[in-house]
């Protein structure tokens, strides 16, 4: 069964700190998770009701996305909710499913019940059996206990067949405000069913519901590896993982020669399947000429943090006969933990030789090798 989509988004989220609608939550805009899931499970159109000044905004959130188009909203949501339908396309007959922007963590699960409990109901909506035991309070004390039997917390999205919800809205006193399209429908004699919810499925209300929504992501476990290599010329020390350790040469490069940190800075970007460091750092650009690795480095982890991602664990080995590395290998681990925000027990330096052998054993050039794990967010 085919089905429309509308997204009320155009409310100012004020308890949740402001515009929770646009926030990051994974990586991406709360808004971009359930317009994604929407259209994902198989929407025809998607309309996305939004605040008067909020144009630009909705199409930076839902840049790549198809079939979607805003509208303005009204000053409260049932009048946003009239609007959106308004825009809508669609038959009279066709499902539409109408869900609050502040719910990102919408599974294709859900969608499929409600479109399919459509077929012998006017209206459904997903929904979770209260677990909680509930009391009545006055003035800060208990003052009796509400029985949980038969009592359900509501979610959305809630599905109607278009010609449903809209004559339903038409019926509405104009005097009162609804909570929501369920009880529009419902009062209007038509049957409204209950599906199986989703816990996942919260709404963003407050400033600590964001942390929550972030740990209940989906996750997905990458690795990358990196490698790099710098021939030995004259000098009087060598950078290496970011500090300066004093040597009778140094490592030949466009910009500071630090293999260890090239290495671990192609390691994330492997991760996370941006490229190589000489993408984002041509050697060609004079601008890069004598640059401090660490820029580098830092640029890598940023887009990982972009993506709503975090650097697990480093691991970075250094191949050469000299310099010695293991008197300086604690500062170099403490200088990688504090560029990426890491605890040291998540940055491994070692080194070993290549026992006389190669480019590395006859001293013409040091090599680098770096293992990164990337915890980052999966789409539902």
């Amino acid at each position: 069964m085919t089905f429309s989509a509308l997204i009320v988004a155009a409310g100012s989220g004020s308890r949740a700190g402001g515009d929770k609608q646009w926030r990051s939550l994974g990586g991406k805009p709360v808004l971009r998770w359930s317009a994604a899931a929407l259209l994902n499970a198989g929407a025809q159109e998607l309309i996305v009701v939004i605040a008067p000044d909020a144009q630009d905004r909705a199409a930076q959130a839902l840049a790549g996305l198809s079939s979607w188009r805003a509208v303005t909203g009204g000053d409260t949501r049932a009048r946003s909710v009239q609007a959106g339908l308004a825009a809508l396309t669609c038959s009279a007959d066709q499902p539409v499913l109408i869900h609050d922007a502040a719910r990102p963590l919408l599974d294709r699960a859900v969608i499929d019940r409600l479109v399919a409990t459509l077929k012998d109901a006017d209206g459904a909506l997903p929904a979770l059996p209260v677990a909680d035991s509930l009391r009545q309070g006055q003035d800060g004390r208990m003052a009796g206990v509400v029985e949980r039997d038969g009592l359900w917390r509501a979610q959305t999205p809630q599905a109607f067949r278009r010609g449903v919800i809209e004559a339903a809205y038409a019926a509405w006193p104009a005097d009162e405000t609804p909570t929501d399209e369920a009880v529009v429908v419902d009062r209007h004699g038509g049957r409204v069913v209950l599906v199986e919810g989703d816990p996942r499925l919260m709404k963003l209300t407050y400033p600590e519901d964001f942390a929550m929504a972030e740990a209940l992501l989906p996750r997905r476990t990458r690795i990358g590896s990196g490698y790099d290599v710098h021939r030995w010329g004259p000098g009087g020390s060598v950078w290496l993982c970011g500090i300066e350790v004093p040597h009778d040469q140094t490592l030949i490069g466009h910009s500071d020669a630090d293999a260890g940190l090239h290495a671990l800075t192609d390691a994330i970007l492997g991760a996370i399947a941006e490229g190589d460091i000489g993408d984002h750092f041509p050697p060609s650009d004079p601008k890069w000429k004598g640059a401090s690795s660490d820029r580098f480095l830092i640029h890598a982890a940023d887009l990982v943090k972009a993506r709503g991602g975090r650097i697990v664990n480093i691991d970075v080995t250094l191949i050469c006969e000299q310099p010695k590395v293991k008197p300086h290998r604690m500062v170099m681990r403490e200088r990688i933990a504090g560029l990426l925000g890491l605890p040291l027990d998540a940055v491994s330096v070692k080194a070993t030789t290549s026992e006389g052998l190669g480019f590395t054993g006859r001293g013409e050039g040091l090599a680098a090798q770096a293992v990164v794990t990337v915890d980052l967010p999966a789409s539902l």
